[in-house]
């Protein structure tokens, strides 16, 4: 029941600043070839090396345990940069990110000290949690049953686990099936630190979407697979008192849609300059000078701009309840993350769509792959509805009810 967990040469970064500055170098570097990268399907194995290497996936970890221990907000900046150069690349460590969360709230001291090692050594965290045969995403068939001294076993099919190609550990969602309480554990959902060359584990590269194309979100298949008890960690004490842990995975799923709607307005401004012909009963030499085009863009880039913001809030609101946790500043946390996530996924949709609208016919061409950023935007802001978030949003305005503790809300 054990398995190696592979160690790179990983940078540790040191501080809130030099997470945005690294990820700032590498969006960069990421955005030249992403139209190819997904024109072609292929995955970014080398870019996602490229974050472990500069220790992005280790800037959560907390200080006692040698990490940076970086604020929700500057978390939720680094995913904004990296979605406005490549949303897939962005979405990739988000379960990791969720999941190294869980074990601040929920782990042991020792799991804590082993798996948070194994991070800053470039241990990489997926995500074995959806499935389709259960009547709603929040019901899980997938079981953990134990089988003697201190172990466990996993049956299961999971699907949309983004990331799962590029992980060491996938952390597979389960109910514990102990009727007779063998474990001595309390009933519940678990998650389980597999490490993925386990034998029983199969990794599928098979998510065909229209788009995030390259998040590696395929199925993950757990067939009798054996795990210690030492890395399995109770899930439903995140959720006991107030803890922001779904305002947090909402607020860097808000990231990746105010920066694909950045992305998308900023190609569009890119092609409208050096590649659109002005209409003709406009009468200007250039596309750019069409006052038209311009009133499109005025409007276009208030929306997006006001999003950025949002999301800004929301972060300075999360980081203000994680530092200091009760039911009031949970609340609020919740309700300003469902702000920007509304305002982030409005935002995407309208400009990956009117970046057609304002480039003309020639933005249609399939070589140059602009529709990426509608089918990024369409696909990703499928993750949960919105217009259960206005629900929430309009019962606390009304009555001054807290939303659900939940982990989309």
């Amino acid at each position: 029941m054990t398995a190696q967990i592979l160690t790179r040469a990983v940078t540790i970064i040191g501080s809130d600043d030099d997470a945005v500055a690294s990820a700032r170098t590498l969006a960069a570097e990421f955005a030249v070839d992403a139209a190819e990268r997904d024109l072609n399907r292929i995955l970014p194995a080398a870019e996602i090396d490229a974050l472990s290497a500069a220790g992005l996936f280790a800037i959560t970890v907390p200080r006692e345990y040698g990490g940076a221990d970086v604020r929700a907000s500057t978390v939720s900046e680094v995913f904004r940069l990296l979605a406005t150069a490549d949303p897939n690349i962005a979405q990739i460590p988000h379960s990791h990110f969720v999941y190294v969360n869980l074990l601040r709230l929920t782990a042991t001291s020792r799991q804590r000290e082993q798996l948070f090692g194994e991070i800053l050594s470039g241990g990489r965290l997926a995500n074995a949690q959806s499935e389709r045969a259960s009547k709603t995403v929040r019901d899980i068939n997938t079981t953990l049953k134990p089988i003697g001294s201190g172990g466990f076993v996993l049956q299961g099919t999971k699907y949309y686990c983004t990331g799962s190609l590029f992980a060491d550990r996938i952390p597979v969602l389960a109910r514990l099936d102990d009727p007779n309480h063998v474990a001595g554990l309390e009933e519940g959902e678990y998650v389980a630190y597999v490490p993925a060359t386990t034998p029983g584990v199969t990794v599928e590269d098979d998510w065909d979407a229209l788009g995030q194309r390259l998040t590696a979100s395929g199925t993950v298949r757990l067939n009798d697979v054996q795990i210690a008890a030492e890395w399995v960690v109770p899930r439903n004490p995140a959720f006991d008192q107030p803890h922001s842990y779904g305002a947090f995975a909402q607020l860097l799923h808000a990231a990746i849609d105010v920066g694909i709607a950045r992305g998308a307005l900023d190609e569009a401004a890119t092609f409208v300059n050096t590649k659109s012909r002005p209409w003709y009963e406009a009468e200007v030499e250039h596309a750019a000078s069409d006052p038209l085009v311009i009133q499109r863009f005025g409007e276009l880039s208030v929306e997006v701009a006001a999003a950025e913001s949002v999301l800004r809030t929301a972060g300075e609101r999360l980081d203000r309840a994680l530092a200091m946790p009760h039911e009031q500043s949970a609340t609020e946390a919740s309700i300003a993350v469902a702000t920007a996530k509304i305002l982030g996924e409005k935002a995407s949709i309208a400009a990956s769509s009117a970046l057609f609208e304002v480039s003309g016919t020639r933005s249609a061409a399939a070589e140059l792959n602009l529709s990426r950023h509608w089918r990024n935007a369409r696909t990703h802001t499928l993750h949960d509805p919105i217009r259960w978030k206005y629900q929430h949003i309009g019962r606390h305005a009304l009555s001054g009810t807290a939303p659900p503790r939940s982990a989309v809300i």
